[in-house]
């Protein structure tokens, strides 16, 4: 993730999560459970519309929810008139999810001036 000097389009990206009023949340159903100092929690209830062609859930959504988690735990460190976006993102996938309700921790790995590395687990 890379932080921007800009005005955020939302300056009150915390709250907003807090109360998980994120478009993305609402559209994927996921929730921001905890969001502290550096890190953030974001829940989801795996469901059917979720599924890929296979029946399993999509992989896709598994990014959003880690990207959201690291996302928030990254917005948690910064000042309301920074921004910030995702410019790379890679994820591993361990075995498939047919129902389940997953958690995804966001945390920081390292940070500079400029780049910042988070991780979900």
């Amino acid at each position: 993730m890379i932080a921007a000097q800009e005005t955020p389009l939302q300056p009150d990206l915390r709250e907003r999560a807090k109360s998980n009023d994120v478009a993305v949340a609402r559209l994927i159903g996921f929730e921001a459970k905890e969001i502290a100092e550096g890190r953030a929690t974001v829940t989801f209830s795996v469901e059917p519309r979720h599924a890929n062609h296979m029946g399993t859930l999509h992989g896709g959504i598994l990014c959003d929810i880690a990207d959201a988690a690291m996302g928030m735990a990254f917005a948690s460190t910064i000042a309301p008139e920074e921004s910030f976006t995702t410019v790379e993102l890679k994820i591993n996938f361990f075995r498939p999810v047919w129902e389940a309700r997953l958690a995804a921790e966001g945390g920081s790995c390292s940070a500079a001036a400029r780049w910042a590395m988070w991780s979900a687990k």
